[in-house]
């Protein structure tokens, strides 16, 4: 069967939710792709909850581990929906989701108001950039007393000015994902005062087209009679079908071609920055290629092992470390969508201690990965953020 075009209409916007462990992240997108395809149906269609969890153990824990990509329209946008896993276990997976999106709503239950792992989460869409937030407040049915939840909000509002964000403006729509997909009237609405809010308070972020083509490679697949494709997010330039790309990192640089570029299924004419998008490569052979490495224009990014960083320890109570770190610390450093050991060089200091800001610490990689100037990342070791961090001069 042929494949339908992707026809570029309304501006294309990637969002997420991210939150606590079972505040109903994955129970509010579903919500969203209902409410939606109940008023347009010629633009979305609903992804049940079952669609969404898509790992044997999500289904059987009830928790988002993958990071589940969903898209639909409003009246004025396009948008790519990032289910971010909100367990601790899997926050390396939300460091890379978190990474991709130009604006996230962030759910918490009235009921628990603010918890431990929603603080980490504001203070990792701090650090990895996400410009926009804006809070679901979920579950709102099951709260009698108003007052409770004019704390909860106060509370959210406070968390978000404590790290950075305007929290006094940030737009906080009380919801009930759950009974907006029974169809509750009441509840329906506020789904579409939270799109709503989304539309009016997320700008479209100025995408970087004239730039050389970047994409960090987030999934591999075969497809056989085909050849390899590689998945991700476009971070800046456009793409088109025969044009020469390069596969950066990890490893000895791959030429080759785009033979094909889709999204979602439709056939994309031009894969631009933003897009979510899969590239056939033609002549790459599944083993060749890695989540990790980067699909760039030729030339256009070389692999670093060492550079010069500003870095960021982070505190008990941001998830970070309770113990100073030292020297020949060696840690996980994650960029992009990849993931890889390293050495920090911390000079003539012999301790970092949580909350203290590196001005200058020189890293060394265990391989070599597509690194610039400017570029963000996070450190991290065992199941826990210790440090975030920007790259400031290559060294290699």
């Amino acid at each position: 069967m042929a494949k339908s075009q992707f026809i570029r209409t309304k501006p294309h916007l990637n969002i997420g939710t991210m939150g606590h462990v079972d505040h109903g992240k994955t129970t509010l997108t579903a919500a969203i792709t209902k409410v939606l395809a109940d008023r347009d149906p010629a633009s979305n269609r609903y992804v049940a909850f079952e669609g969404i969890d898509r790992a044997p153990e999500e289904a059987a824990r009830g928790i988002t581990i993958t990071i589940a990509h969903v898209e639909y329209e409003t009246a004025s946008r396009h948008y790519a929906h990032v289910d971010m896993p909100g367990h601790a276990d899997y926050v390396k997976n939300m460091i890379t989701g978190a990474a991709q999106v130009d604006g996230a709503i962030l759910v918490v239950s009235a009921q628990d108001g603010s918890m431990p792992q929603t603080r980490e989460h504001v203070l990792l869409a701090q650090r990895v950039g996400v410009p926009h937030l804006v809070v679901a407040l979920n579950k709102s049915d099951a709260v009698d007393d108003p007052e409770l939840l004019d704390l909860v909000e106060l509370e959210v509002r406070e968390l978000l000015s404590e790290y950075g964000f305007p929290g006094d403006e940030v737009p906080v729509v009380r919801v009930s994902a759950l009974k907006a997909l029974e169809g509750d009237p009441r509840w329906v609405a506020s789904v579409v005062e939270l799109l709503d809010a989304v539309d009016g308070y997320v700008p479209i972020p100025p995408r970087e087209l004239g730039e050389p083509f970047l994409m960090p490679i987030e999934n591999v697949l075969s497809i056989s009679g085909r050849g390899t494709v590689v998945t991700g997010k476009v971070e800046r330039g456009e793409l088109r079908a025969g044009e020469p790309v390069e596969v950066v990192g990890l490893g000895p640089t791959l030429a080759s071609v785009a033979t094909g570029l889709e999204t979602f299924g439709k056939v994309l004419e031009s894969a631009q920055a933003g897009d979510n998008a899969a590239v056939l490569l033609r002549g790459v052979k599944r083993d060749q290629v890695e989540r990790g490495q980067v699909l760039a224009a030729p030339g256009s990014v070389r692999p670093h092992a060492s550079f010069k960083a500003r870095m960021y320890a982070l505190t008990a109570a941001e998830g970070g470390r309770h113990t100073p770190f030292e020297a020949n610390y060696r840690p996980q450093f994650y960029f992009h969508t990849t993931d890889v050991s390293g050495g920090l060089d911390l000079g003539d200091r012999d301790l970092v201690l949580p909350g203290d800001t590196l001005d200058e610490v020189s890293v060394s990689l265990g391989k070599p990965v597509a690194l610039e100037v400017g570029l963000g990342f996070a450190v991290r070791e065992g199941n826990r953020t210790v440090a975030a961090g920007t790259v400031t001069e290559l060294l290699d």
